[in-house]
């Protein structure tokens, strides 16, 4: 597979120009790849109206994913408010309300580009008990739900993989959705290499209708690389906007080095599947055998171990800091998870097995994390959002209404929601989870 972007911008560079144009570095070093970032000059083609190597680099994306797929240089954040912009206009253009039902455990980024889009939000909460960050929803949840919704829903909105690894039934979900006329929405951020499979679990060949992937958490792209994808079924019209649509929420200036980063990845992609198949049975292995070690693992996508921390008698933040000890650096930990991120690169669990294998047994932690309820609404995401707000102790939001969502990223799955109302079991989970103040809407 060629790759346009990145033959353009080394043969540009291999030239030696006079560059009178952005970036203010001109192309010397400072960290040894200037001379690779660029702008848009003529040749290198633009990425909300590609013409040419763009263009080219994308149609490539798209015989890999086989479905229409654009580039995104901000992460699958740009994607997400993409996805709800599309998702606003296919409901306009049916004549419909944008009524959007989402799992609990999205993005911040979905709430705040619900807020700014004047989208409502119907939650979708999990049908067991399993923290904030993983929303377990089934097929025959997810009828029963469009049967009974006095108001029935432009789409319902899943992440798929969650931060902890478990992976919806999107194919069931899919026939739901469409069989009650309903869009099917996925973050898949954490999936990017789901396609490539030995049998693919990429929700647009599931049935999604449109989905996002952040290319740079499991494949080798650089910071904010990412992917929206639109099914060959999804609005034709509406899909058309897809460019227009990134453009509203993008940078005019998108990053060259990232657009290289895409476009050499889509050669790794090619020989991806072949490369899965000798190395999931590696990591299956590999979690048995720590499971033989006494540790319990959580969830069931391929690329990702989770660790319920607390039954091994830590919490996931002392088991994190027993890694870092030899120089282990994990994706996320909380008082009940320990989160890693592999790659294509198995030589990692090696050295993570040594480690693991030496932190000693204690006994189970019994404490339980705090069961999520149904909050009351106040006021809505934009109102909120948008609204005079001022910073307090945790404590001393009692009765108050959220204005932002209070969590860092990772996970940047917020436990509360612009526009509810913070009540002494929201402050509870609040101090468990380590939030020790929240912006609320300022009393007038």
């Amino acid at each position: 597979m060629n790759t346009p972007i990145c033959d353009f911008v080394k043969k540009y560079s291999e030239s030696e120009p006079t560059r009178m144009h952005m970036p203010g570095h001109k192309g010397e070093a400072l960290l040894g790849i200037e001379h690779l970032d660029i702008t848009e000059i003529c040749g290198a083609d633009s990425l909300y109206e590609p013409s040419g190597i763009i263009a080219e680099s994308e149609n490539n994306a798209r015989s890999l994913f086989g479905c229409r797929t654009l580039y995104s240089t901000e992460g699958s954040s740009q994607c997400i408010r993409a996805m709800l912009y599309l998702i606003l206009l296919f409901a306009k253009r049916n004549g419909k309300k944008p009524l959007i039902a989402c799992g609990r455990n999205a993005h911040k980024t979905f709430i705040t580009a619900a807020g700014l889009l004047d989208i409502d939000i119907d939650w979708l909460y999990s049908e067991r008990n399993v923290g904030y960050l993983s929303c377990e929803l089934t097929a025959e949840g997810i009828d029963s739900y469009l049967k009974g919704a006095a108001e029935k829903p432009i789409a319902v909105y899943l992440t798929s993989p969650d931060y902890l690894g478990s992976i919806a039934d999107i194919r069931g979900i899919s026939e739901v959705c469409h069989r009650h006329g309903v869009l099917l929405a996925v973050d898949n951020a954490h999936g990017a290499y789901l396609r490539f499979l030995p049998e693919s679990m990429f929700p647009i060949d599931l049935g999604a209708d449109i989905c996002c992937d952040s290319a740079h958490k499991t494949l080798p792209v650089l910071t904010g690389g990412a992917y929206l994808h639109l099914s060959a079924g999804f609005d034709l019209a509406v899909g058309e906007q897809a460019k227009n649509a990134l453009a509203l929420f993008g940078s005019t200036s998108p990053s060259y080095l990232i657009l290289q980063s895409l476009d050499a990845t889509n050669c790794i992609l090619e020989g991806l599947p072949s490369r899965l198949a000798k190395l999931i049975p590696e990591i299956e292995e590999f979690k048995k055998r720590i499971s033989t070690l006494g540790f319990s693992l959580y969830g069931n996508e391929p690329l990702k171990i989770t660790i319920d921390a607390k039954s091994y008698g830590y919490t996931g933040n002392q088991l994190s800091e027993c890694l870092r000890e030899n120089n282990i650096e994990a994706e996320f930990s909380d008082p009940d998870h320990l989160t890693l991120m592999l790659s294509t690169d198995t030589e990692p669990l090696v050295r993570l097995e040594k480690a693991l294998s030496d932190v000693p047994k204690k006994t189970p932690i019994s404490t339980e994390p705090p069961i999520f309820k149904t909050a009351k609404r106040v006021m809505t995401v934009r109102d909120a959002m948008l609204s005079d707000t001022e910073v307090l102790p945790t404590e001393e939001c009692i009765g108050r209404v959220l204005a932002v969502p209070t969590v860092g990223c990772p996970p940047a799955v917020p436990i509360l929601v612009c526009g509810e109302e913070i009540d002494e079991h929201a402050i509870r989970c609040f101090k468990y989870y380590g939030i020790d103040s929240c912006c609320v809407v300022r009393k007038i």
